[in-house]
């Protein structure tokens, strides 16, 4: 009876992984056939004479053609010269807003683990509360800050926003790890004449490196999706277009190069994959080092 029980269990787990997989998965599948299919073939549909239902063949048509190929990938850099500029300014806003929220997270991540003191838990709590907000409610005072010091249409226009925005997020992530190494190794090192800095410098960052990659890796990708939001609203320079917003040079006056712009998302995306394929054994050491309290 057990085994039973045992074997529908994992058939129930494994039907609900494969569900949500492919629940996941399926908007980029999409984009990709979008991507090879031609233009012309996008919008056609069979001709189903009128009171007869679609065969499968029919049906299947829709998204297979015998013209599929991948002259979208390379047409779509002759269509918006600038993309590898666009390109490149995503991946550059997501890095230097990930260090720089990295610099901000990790002494006041270790403050919030290490010390009390007085509105710990307020300031922890509107931390929390700040998340519950999009960035568009703050769009109209944002933008006005940023006008005064002569800063739109600039890098720093959407970098202080996005460093902003995900430093509460960070603290949070990163004081669930940093609480967990043992306090006992800091006094050992300040019974040796170690300062605070050099203590934290030495012997917690190392231990908690794990939990660095993951909260880097979380500020990247955060980083990486509100880039459109900032770019569209303090920036009309071109040269510091991010990809999200530099997108829509795919849409024209008389049509839309869905299949150049599904291209080109795909190529967008790239560096976030990358990033997962190669830092995919230290994540997952670090969502379940961080996963159970001792």
């Amino acid at each position: 009876m057990m085994d039973k029980y045992s074997l529908l269990h994992k058939i129930g787990l494994y039907t609900s992984i494969a569900l949500f997989i492919t629940f996941m998965l399926l908007p980029f599948v999409e984009m990709f056939i979008a991507s090879l299919r031609p233009l012309t073939h996008l919008f056609s549909r069979p001709d189903v004479p009128l009171g007869e239902t679609m065969s499968f063949v029919d049906f299947m048509s829709r998204f297979w053609s015998d013209k599929m190929s991948f002259q979208a990938y390379r047409d779509m850099w002759v269509t918006v010269p600038q993309l590898p500029r666009y390109i490149f300014n995503s991946v550059f806003l997501a890095t230097a807003v990930t260090f720089f929220s990295m610099c901000f997270i990790v002494p006041a991540a270790y403050a919030y683990a290490r010390f009390d003191f007085r509105g710990k838990t307020t300031s922890l709590t509107l931390f929390l509360a700040v998340n519950m907000f999009s960035g568009a409610v703050l769009l109209i005072p944002l933008y006005k800050l940023l006008r005064l010091y002569g800063l739109l249409n600039t890098y720093w226009a959407m970098i202080i926003p996005g460093v902003a925005f995900l430093i509460p997020t960070g603290i949070w992530l990163l004081k669930s790890f940093l609480e967990k190494i043992p306090y006992e190794l800091e006094e050992a090192a300040f019974v040796d004449g170690a300062s605070r800095l050099y203590t934290l410098r030495r012997v917690i960052l190392p231990l908690a490196v794990p939990g660095l990659i993951v909260v880097g890796v979380a500020m990247f990708i955060g980083a990486y999706a509100q880039q459109f939001l900032f770019a569209i609203t303090f920036n009309q320079d071109r040269d510091y277009m991010p990809l999200p917003a530099g997108i829509f040079e795919f849409i024209g006056y008389q049509r839309v190069l869905w299949n150049e712009m599904m291209a080109a998302s795909l190529v967008g995306i790239l560096p976030v994959l990358l990033i997962f394929l190669f830092m995919q054994k230290h994540l997952i050491s670090g969502l379940t080092s961080g996963a159970v309290k001792e």
